[in-house]
């Protein structure tokens, strides 16, 4: 394995090459704010959440999928940064209908930790009010789109992890939207398992178990790591 000698936030630290800064960082207890990452599928760079500093580039670069080099100096929590990362979730607030009162997950979103985290009690930009749908087709979950923020989380798990495929991203910039199969019902759609790996992976509200009450939903991402784990290193104990 090469080792990578690098700074971050004027700590120095050491990472091998096939190690991305956010990973590096994590490593060395240095937190980052993401949510389209998840442990144990691909990284897609898709909230801009984790952009970093580093000396030398005038652009800043999102540390899930930018790997470490020998040398790097790299800042992660600087004022530019947190006025970038406080206006990207305000954004994300503005362009959906997140409303925490009526949520399943209120009080356990990463959407409203992170949130909280970037210092937002307000969003400085209009409020879109899209028309989205609810589809409650399935027998055993819901997707609710006005609570979607377009991580691609689902996507990525049912493909990577579960092998299934159900979920993608259809149209284009702002009309974007998660459907499943061919554009179906989600109940519809056969290839779904109903395994409920989409449901642990969403950030937010918008994919939930059916019958879950305003605040009484959790999410348990750390069983797509597990699942990775297991069946890559055979531990099937956690």
């Amino acid at each position: 394995m090469v080792v990578k000698t690098l700074i971050i936030n004027n700590q120095l630290l050491t990472a091998s090459e096939d190690q991305t800064i956010l990973e590096a960082a994590k490593d060395a207890g240095i937190d980052i704010p993401t949510l389209c990452h998840l442990d144990g599928v691909s990284d897609v760079g898709a909230c801009r959440l984790c952009l970093v500093e580093i000396e030398g580039s005038s652009k800043l670069q999102p540390a899930c999928v930018t790997q470490v080099q020998e040398g790097m100096v790299i800042q992660t929590e600087t004022e530019k940064l947190q006025t970038y990362r406080r206006m990207a979730v305000e954004l994300l607030f503005a362009e959906g209908n997140h409303v925490c009162a009526v949520c399943v997950v209120n009080g356990n979103c990463q959407l409203q930790d992170v949130a909280v985290r970037v210092g937002m009690d307000h969003s400085r930009f209009p409020y879109q009010f899209p028309q989205r749908k609810v589809d409650l087709s399935h027998p055993q979950f819901g997707m609710d789109h006005n609570r979607c923020i377009l991580c691609t989380r689902c996507v990525r798990v049912c493909d990577e992890i579960e092998g299934a495929h159900v979920w993608d991203v259809a149209s284009r910039g702002g009309q974007s939207f998660i459907v499943s199969g061919i554009n179906q019902p989600w109940g519809d759609v056969n290839a779904c398992t109903s395994c409920g790996k989409c449901v642990d992976a969403c950030p937010t509200g918008a994919i939930f178990r059916k019958g879950s009450t305003v605040a009484e939903m959790n999410h348990d991402p750390e069983k797509i790591r597990f699942l990775v784990t297991a069946r890559e290193q055979k531990e099937w104990t956690r």
